[in-house]
């Protein structure tokens, strides 16, 4: 079952696809990983490497004109605002929570952390190719950005790609990462019919680039085995009208991918992996 985004402690989330993307199944995020600052770094959690969120400044390349909106997943304050984050908005047909806590290695290390420190890795990378990045938060706010919100962000910015990075919540043995594409949804506001093929376009390009720079796999539990998966219950994919996706990074909650996600090499690495998979599908 499902740990509410209310509960905060050391409960944990051990079914398949435990983060969810926006307003999924998540692991609460314990006391400790509240945090200190704008970078999101916590006091001796003993992860090093963290990126300070000052942006360099625009270069030139083949990324020159092109918009890129990064969405770092959940927020590191979201913990300490579960009445906010449990509201109900609107992502299509249907109503889902405003946010949802994120879930954590079983050290601590928040996912919204994670997401945060990679976004700051990606953003860096694509403004030296050229491109104009925006993030969706920048641990700027107390809570959310709420997934509606996320949306339309990337909308506005008529973005010719949108990100939105996440670290799953399954069970241990379950290794590797996916992205996750829109499915045809229509109503509620929401009409995903002219993105859903530019969207897989961009997470195919994004895969490919991923496996190959970071050495991960993808999942051995969803996509059979295409690191791929396409979902119609997250409400910043639904209410989108630009090319976007998500990826699940790795699963947090398995102690080999934890190793990974919570080293800074690892996640320089992943960084580069979702630049070069943008950077291939914007520069053809």
């Amino acid at each position: 079952m499902a740990v509410p985004a209310a509960v905060v402690g050391v409960l944990v989330w051990q079914g398949a696809g435990g983060s969810g993307g926006d307003g999924g199944d998540a692991a609460a995020v314990t006391s400790s990983a509240s945090p200190t600052g704008r970078s999101g770094t916590l006091l001796d959690d003993g992860i090093p490497g963290d990126v300070e969120p000052t942006a360099p400044a625009p270069g030139s390349g083949p990324l020159t004109g092109r918009v890129v909106v990064i969405d770092p997943g959940h927020n590191t304050r979201n913990h300490l605002h579960t009445s906010e984050i449990n509201q109900q908005v609107q992502i299509g047909p249907t109503r889902k929570e405003c946010d949802t806590t994120g879930t954590a290695t079983n050290d601590g290390y928040a996912e919204a952390r994670f997401t945060l420190d990679v976004s700051h890795r990606l953003r860096d990378l694509l403004k030296k190719e050229g491109a104009t990045v925006t993030l969706t938060q920048d641990d700027d706010r107390p809570f959310g950005p709420c997934v509606d919100e996320r949306a339309r962000i990337g909308n506005r910015a008529k973005a010719d790609a949108v990100v939105s990075v996440h670290a799953d919540g399954s069970a241990v043995g379950n290794r590797g990462f996916h992205v996750i594409l829109p499915g045809l949804v229509k109503g509620g506001g929401a009409d995903t019919t002219p993105i859903v093929g530019p969207s897989r376009d961009l997470g195919e390009h994004i895969a490919g680039r991923f496996a190959a720079v970071t050495g991960s796999a993808p999942s051995n539990y969803i996509g059979d085995g295409t690191g791929l998966d396409v979902r119609k219950d997250l409400g910043g994919l639904n209410l989108s009208t630009v090319p976007k996706v998500f990826v699940e990074c790795g699963n947090m909650r398995d102690p080999k991918d934890a190793a990974l996600l919570t080293s800074a090499e690892w996640r320089q690495k992943a960084a580069r992996g979702l630049a070069e998979g943008i950077s291939g599908y914007l520069v053809r």
